[in-house]
């Protein structure tokens, strides 16, 4: 079935891991992809940009659109999302998959590295979303979709990792919030 078909999804992180693994799958529904990382040029180390994940798209099925994307550029934001909406006429969903990790506790984490988790776990589900927002509510299916984890206060998620876990409860509770 496809249930995408002519619907446009948003998806931030697209070029590797999770992120591409939801653009393929949107593909072979027929769903026109937004592809938005950093990765614009190959990395030593680490597979994937936009346009490597662009092809997969178009070879599954769909029709993609790569655009580099900083999460945390508010005005790249606005304007990467007005672009994808002028070039598929509308979008339809977004998918808050971008996200910063270091699992190390507050004793062993640079400050500078805790900013980073906020601005791309947190703050970058804010500012994606209130850029799709008028978009979204133009669509008669507009959906927000944050790869974030259900709250759970068990210490046990605190004790090692608690900089990153904050960073994606943010992500959550934001998420919870706009649903209601």
């Amino acid at each position: 079935m496809n249930t995408l078909k002519e619907r446009t999804v948003f998806i931030t992180g697209g070029s590797r891991g999770i992120g591409r693994a939801i653009a393929l799958a949107c593909a072979r529904q027929g769903a026109n992809v937004v592809v938005a990382a950093k990765s614009d040029t190959p990395h030593p180390k680490l597979p994937g940009t936009i346009h490597t994940v662009a092809e997969e798209v178009r070879a599954a099925g769909g029709k993609a659109l790569p655009l580099v994307l900083d999460v945390r550029d508010d005005q790249l934001v606005k304007q990467r999302m007005d672009e994808a909406a002028d070039h598929f006429g509308g979008i339809d969903a977004l998918v808050n998959n971008a996200g910063a990790i270091r699992l190390t506790g507050v004793e062993n984490l640079k400050a500078s590295r805790y900013d980073l988790m906020h601005q791309v776990n947190a703050r970058a589900v804010f500012t994606c979303s209130q850029a799709a927002l008028p978009y979204l509510k133009q669509s008669d299916r507009g959906h927000i979709l944050s790869l974030s984890p259900p709250l759970n206060l068990n210490s046990k998620w605190f004790a090692q990792y608690g900089p990153y876990t904050t960073t994606k409860y943010a992500m959550t509770m934001l998420s919870m919030g706009m649903a209601e």
